[in-house]
């Protein structure tokens, strides 16, 4: 495919067939006690996160939640299947994942325990209206993460029994998680406090120095506090294995952009174009050559430009370089564009009355310098939506 804005993906997406979505919901605590709560989110989003990396089109946990408080669905509540299908309907989901997990005492009091663990897992597909098999397992609660990942495996082998590898290879694609790392992470997942949520995944991360995705979230927090350095060490530590791994990427190049690393961000945006060509994606990168003065920058924003000729971000961005290399003509172009946009758009019309008085970059002018615009929006499920629907596996 062409380079894509996100914004297009959605547009082209609309217009076209949908492409299979997944939605894992929380599993029913069956147990009395509501401090296991945080058991059922592990399960949801240890599946959502396995089922995504293994190349199926999910739904986030913001999704759902969303989806939730819609539908006035309160959360970790037993559901009818009925309110399955409802949420499913809401979010456009083809297929959902859910079930109930119970905890009961270990049988054997010599031997420490938590408790013995059963998960049951059902599968239901809403474009063919079947329910598919259910799947289960039981261990002890402190093998969690192979629990969870036995019924990923299950469900791979059932959805996609071709391309699913031996239980024993799946095992080796996912290192397996403490317990106590697990249950910090989700806890910072289900809490609304900011300062609640930083500890819990720091503590997930020093548990088990190779937990993913708490890394991710450490470093979505401290972006958003415009702490760029420390969120870049924390994007820095997301496997290539995990499902956010590009999208940790793109933010790292955000943070290195924002600390004058220029050259580091232009590696972080080249990785994930590699994949994921977005527009936003080479808008970035062509932000992050021209800051760094690095060869590359005006081939970057036609690139972002082709995906959407509309947007005024990129516009700007490749008017300005234009006008940086003196082709006023074509600079003034993407200008006017930008301009007829918003009209109150200083930097633009700066640059416009620049190029129609053939002014280009003059030594010790700092208020000309540095005008590159960033997009800060990343939507790969967009792109990857839109892909499946025009490039459809065969069967």
């Amino acid at each position: 495919m062409r380079y894509l804005t996100a914004a297009l993906c959605v547009g082209l997406f609309l217009s076209t067939a949908r492409a299979d979505t997944y939605l894992v919901l929380p599993f029913f605590n069956l147990s009395k006690d509501s401090t296991l709560d945080w058991v059922g989110e592990g399960i949801a989003q240890a599946l959502e996160e396995t089922l995504a990396s293994e190349g199926l089109i999910t739904l986030d946990r913001d999704d759902r939640v969303e989806a939730y408080r819609r539908l006035s669905v309160r959360p970790y509540t037993q559901l009818t299947k009925a309110s399955v299908v409802k949420i499913a309907q809401t979010l456009d989901a083809e297929h959902v994942l859910f079930g109930q997990f119970e905890l009961k005492p270990a049988g054997d009091s010599a031997v420490k325990s938590r408790g013995s663990l059963q998960i049951v897992a059902r599968l239901l597909d809403l474009k063919r209206v079947k329910q598919g098999p259910e799947f289960r397992v039981v261990g002890a609660l402190e093998d969690l993460a192979a629990l969870q990942e036995n019924l990923a495996w299950q469900t791979m082998q059932y959805l996609k029994p071709k391309e699913t590898p031996s239980e024993a290879d799946f095992q080796r694609r996912y290192p397996r998680v403490r317990l106590d790392a697990i249950e910090n992470y989700i806890r910072g997942l289900m809490t609304s406090n900011t300062d609640e949520k930083h500890r819990f995944y720091t503590q997930a991360a020093r548990l088990d120095p190779q937990y993913s995705q708490p890394c991710f979230h450490l470093g979505r927090l401290l972006w958003r506090k415009k702490e760029y350095k420390s969120a870049a060490e924390w994007f820095q530590k997301v496997s290539p294995t995990d499902s956010h791994y590009r999208e940790a990427n793109f933010f790292l190049g955000l943070c290195r952009y924002s600390i004058g690393d220029f050259a580091g961000a232009q590696a972080a945006f080249q990785l994930v174009a590699k994949t994921v060509p977005l527009g936003e994606v080479y808008n970035n990168l062509g932000a992050a050559q021209s800051r760094g003065n690095l060869p590359g920058a005006l081939d970057s924003f036609q690139k972002a430009l082709e995906g959407d000729s509309s947007d005024p971000i990129y516009q700007f961005n490749l008017g300005y370089a234009l006008w940086k290399t003196s082709n006023f003509q074509a600079a003034a172009y993407n200008l006017r564009a930008v301009l007829n946009h918003d009209p109150n758009d200083m930097q633009a019309a700066l640059l416009l009355e620049r190029c129609e008085s053939q002014s280009g970059p003059r030594p010790g002018e700092p208020r000309m310098e540095g005008l590159e615009r960033l997009k800060t929006n990343y939507q790969e499920s967009a792109y990857w939506q839109l892909k499946a629907v025009l490039q459809p596996e065969r069967p």
